[in-house]
């Protein structure tokens, strides 16, 4: 049999088999990366990739159709695993549980891997205590027409923010355009605690960094700055962990820094290849961020000084739905983002008067969070528009409904849908 037609190999993992499916298949064509390529890379890369991860539940993001298909978001572990897969029982909000993968070892590592799991997802709790997160995580999250000097200028002035409140951050590239922080933190306080002291240090950089940082929620009230997201201390939120391969054509990684590090480098920089050889150069500069854990008092007491963030008004239909203060339009609902885009496109050639006074940060696309994929809506803010010459809301160019398998005969939802489903939208 010819070594591309091998339907697995079984490969020793600190004295535990782990079976790699199909260990031949293309994952990454412009590098070159198989499927077992990329479990090679995890496990070379364990002792960092298991700081992230180990003793966490974590979501399993499936890309079982390759990185140029959606993923399929798995919370459920499969019923068919070893006897080694740990797991821990999560309860959301919705009224829905999930037993989920602890990953504990690098033979659980490459096991995840082997099912499609490009990047990882851990929450920020150990399967120990769930209800008590030991790690806060900030997303610099830069709007269009932000470059990465802009980013990097946002990082420091979250760091200081962090040291003067006795905090210690550990940045990391996203694998993307941005920028993640870790904090590890004393387990003492609850999912809406901690998110309240993300939202203070996004609201603190805000105030200290006006025009470049945005801790404003909604997407078109940001302009082009970087979004310090702190909602991805919310409960069902995760984020891509430390040497995360990200699904990109460039299979870019998603790389712990030194601060000394963060002004010269760039995302694209940090590739399997690359991140390969600096591993095994240097090691992980995120080694110490378990020696590094921190409270939240300080953070907390300057909530209390801030007051309340500012809400957006409620509309007058009585539905109590946000009413944006932006001119905003709605011009698709995709499935993909491809055909999203396409829609764009579509009602762009309608009209390009308007989109010659657009600014790269009007266009909103938002990846929002389906039943177990995400699905996309693009949105346009008129703000730079004139009165007089904004088009109206038109029928969408794309009208997707992601709920559609969920709806009875009279279009009401049955919910919540699964126990699978990632809730919520994606800003």
């Amino acid at each position: 049999m010819s070594p591309a037609a091998r339907a697995a190999e079984v490969i020793d993992v600190g004295g535990r088999e782990v079976r790699i499916s199909h260990p031949d298949k293309l994952v990454f064509p412009e590098p070159g990366l198989t499927k077992l390529d990329l479990v090679q890379y995890y496990l070379a890369v364990a002792d960092g990739a298991l700081r992230g991860v180990a003793g966490r539940p974590m979501v399993l993001k499936r890309f079982v159709k390759g990185i140029d298909q959606e993923a399929f978001f798995q919370k459920r572990a499969p019923e068919k695993r070893p006897d080694w897969i740990e797991t821990a029982t999560l309860h959301y909000a919705s009224g829905n549980s999930a037993e989920e993968v602890v990953v504990t070892d690098a033979a659980a590592l490459a096991w995840v891997v082997n099912l499609g799991c490009i990047d990882l997802n851990p929450h920020p709790v150990r399967a120990d205590d769930l209800d008590h997160p030991d790690e806060l995580r900030v997303d610099l999250d830069p709007m269009p027409g932000v470059d990465w000097s802009q980013i990097v200028d946002v990082a420091f002035v979250a760091r200081e923010v962090l040291d003067d409140h006795g905090l210690v951050g550990w940045p990391k590239t996203s694998g993307s355009r941005g920028i993640h922080i870790s904090v590890r933190i004393e387990r003492e306080w609850s999912f809406a605690e901690v998110r309240l002291a993300a939202e203070t240090l996004a609201r603190e950089v805000e105030l200290r960094a006006p025009g470049l940082a945005s801790a404003r929620w909604w997407k078109e009230e940001r302009g082009e700055s970087v979004f310090v997201d702190f909602n991805q201390n919310a409960k069902d939120r995760t984020v891509a962990s430390a040497y995360s391969v990200r699904a990109l054509p460039d299979a870019r990684v998603s790389t712990p820094l030194d601060w000394s590090e963060v002004s010269g480098s760039r995302p694209e920089r940090f590739t399997v290849a690359t991140v390969l050889e600096r591993f095994a150069e240097r090691g992980d500069p995120a080694a110490g961020i378990d020696d590094a854990v921190g409270r939240l008092d300080g953070l907390l007491r300057r909530a209390e000084e801030l007051g309340p963030a500012e809400k957006a008004p409620r509309g007058s239909d009585g539905s109590g739905r946000r009413r944006s203060t932006m001119p905003l339009i709605e011009i698709a609902r995709a499935k993909t983002k491809d055909e999203a885009l396409e829609g764009l496109e579509r009602w762009k050639a309608r009209h390009p008067e308007v989109v010659a006074l657009l600014e790269p940060a009007d266009v909103l696309v938002d990846g929002m969070r389906g039943s177990s994929s995400l699905w996309y809506r693009i949105r346009v803010n008129l703000q730079h528009v004139p009165e007089a010459e904004r088009p109206p809301q038109e029928p969408l160019e794309v009208d997707y409904d992601p709920w559609a398998r969920y709806r009875d005969a009279d279009g009401a939802l049955s919910w919540p849908p699964s126990a699978d489903a990632p809730s919520g939208p994606t800003p």
